[in-house]
């Protein structure tokens, strides 16, 4: 009988042995994040964000082997895995060995689960066109099946193919971005656009990239056949360089010419490329004439493009420059909402929500990172998702988009709003005028600044720390009352965050 309990129970204690086991696993996971995120912000400073956010942000994390001490460190394609390599990777190595010391080795490569792209061709109606039917057969992942063979006489491929999930249907609108969303809509439809090339204007994060990714594949919806080239501006320099080194400019160039659709994403990187810029000018002059449809998409307006030739300055702006502003408020709460149905059942409070789009401000793409991050370390760890989770796991994210917004600058503002005195801000008036535009701006001291009670009470007339607190709470709970008083509080963050 002995021998049956202890037979009975060897499956748990193997359970409970594996279950310590998945958990360090998880923990190492966690720390070797944290460790990457205090990396990557130490990088950022150093780099300058326009580099920073090129190579360094699309690494990511790959295994750690304890026995060699050997972390693998992945990248989407080969051309950004090997130039971060040839460049970073001394750098990467010293911080990570800084960072932990078991780490030894560091190894770049491109992620093994990346997808296999369709090779472009033009000119030929082949098996791996893109947009041929051999092409649009696709996994139930919508992935492409065809591999990508290499570049060169054979074919002209594209640095990435078309995101699946970056379609027009994924976009969220706002006022900041409807104009640009509507004209590439347009650019995608099946008569012929009023205007071409069209051009997307947007800091980094901000949607154009989705927005190129999106037209081709609904302009592939309606021209199944059609054959369209994607690449970043730096692709189309590395391959105009190797077509000719290799004497093939002119398969190069009628490989080119013979798409339906061209889009070219960070067309700011071909400043200075005299030879490239001449060659891209005069295939978008054979383009346009022959009725084909171009977009680009830069962080800058065309004119703001130095070292670029006239003429190529005067293609780029010849059709429609559609600016993407900054999200707002209400445009990052809305898009934060639209990605909370992958996550479900988990469930992520309002509050922090609305953390969330109020504090990461600088650009969509970090506002979503921030947003994915808290996620996954909420279900590593089996913690339940809240404000305070949020504020300690997203430091960095937060750190970086903070402005620094002074009280004395809140209360400029509320009494602006109220009009009432600056100095009744100190003044021991009770009267309901002064109080409550007081209280306004002891919330929003304490809702925008890092200050404590005590802080704020001090700048409001040497008051007491529970004058204060009095002051937050109430206005919290007439925020939920009163609808008057929410939108006068939502006016003043818009502006103090503006």
């Amino acid at each position: 009988m002995a021998r049956n309990r202890i037979h009975r129970d060897q499956p748990t204690l193997n359970g409970q042995a594996a279950s310590r086991g998945d958990m360090t696993d998880e923990q190492e996971a966690v720390n070797l994040a944290a460790d990457w995120a205090d990396i990557s912000q130490g990088l950022r400073k150093d780099l300058g964000h326009q580099l920073h956010s090129q190579w360094i942000k699309p690494i990511q994390l790959g295994n750690f082997c304890k026995e060699t001490g050997t972390l693998d460190l992945f990248l989407p394609t080969e051309f950004s895995a090997n130039w971060v390599a040839d460049r970073f990777a001394d750098r990467l190595s010293l911080a990570w060995k800084i960072a932990r010391s078991e780490v030894r080795h560091v190894r770049i490569s491109v992620h093994p689960g990346r997808r296999h792209l369709p090779e472009l061709r033009v000119g030929e109606a082949g098996p791996h066109a893109l947009g041929s039917p051999a092409a649009n057969d696709r996994t139930d992942s919508g992935l492409f099946t065809h591999p990508a063979d290499t570049i060169g006489t054979q074919g002209f491929t594209s640095s990435v193919g078309l995101d699946p999930s970056l379609t027009f249907q994924a976009f969220v609108t706002g006022k900041s971005n409807v104009l640009a969303f509507n004209a590439a809509e347009r650019m995608a439809k099946v008569e012929a656009p009023q205007f071409s090339p069209l051009y997307l204007k947007a800091a980094t994060g901000q949607g154009k990239t989705h927005l190129l990714h999106a037209i081709g594949h609904a302009y592939l919806t309606d021209h199944p056949r059609a054959r369209i080239f994607y690449c970043s501006a730096e692709r189309f320099m590395v391959e105009f360089v190797q077509a000719l080194r290799q004497n093939e400019m002119i398969e190069f160039k009628a490989r080119l010419r013979g798409f339906d659709l061209l889009l070219v994403d960070d067309i700011q990187f071909i400043i200075g490329k005299a030879s490239a810029q001449e060659e891209l000018l005069y295939t978008i002059d054979a383009l346009l004439a022959e009725g084909k449809r171009l977009v680009f998409a830069a962080d800058r307006a065309p004119q703001a493009l130095d070292g670029v030739e006239q003429r190529l300055l005067s293609r780029l702006s010849m059709g429609l420059v559609a600016d993407i502003q900054p999200a707002d408020i209400d445009l990052r709460r809305s898009i934060l909402e639209s990605k909370l149905n992958r996550f479900a059942p988990l469930e992520v409070p309002a509050d922090v929500i609305e953390f969330l789009a109020r504090t990461i401000n600088r650009n969509v793409r970090e506002l979503v990172g921030g947003l994915n991050k808290l996620i996954a370390y909420a279900q590593l760890t089996g913690q339940a998702v809240s404000l305070q989770l949020a504020e300690e796991q997203l430091t960095d994210i937060l750190s970086a988009n903070r402005r620094r917004i002074t009280i004395d600058e809140i209360q400029r503002t509320v009494c602006q709003f109220y009009r009432v005195d600056r100095s009744e801000m100190s003044s021991k008036r009770r009267a309901r005028a002064v109080v409550r535009p007081r209280q306004v701006a002891m919330y929003l001291a304490k809702v925008l600044t890092p200050r404590s009670y005590p802080e704020i009470g001090r700048k409001f007339g040497g008051r007491d720390h529970s004058t204060v607190i009095h002051a937050v709470r109430l206005i919290e709970d007439l925020r939920q009352r009163d609808a008057d008083m929410d939108g006068d509080v939502r006016s003043l963050l818009r502006q103090l965050e503006s």
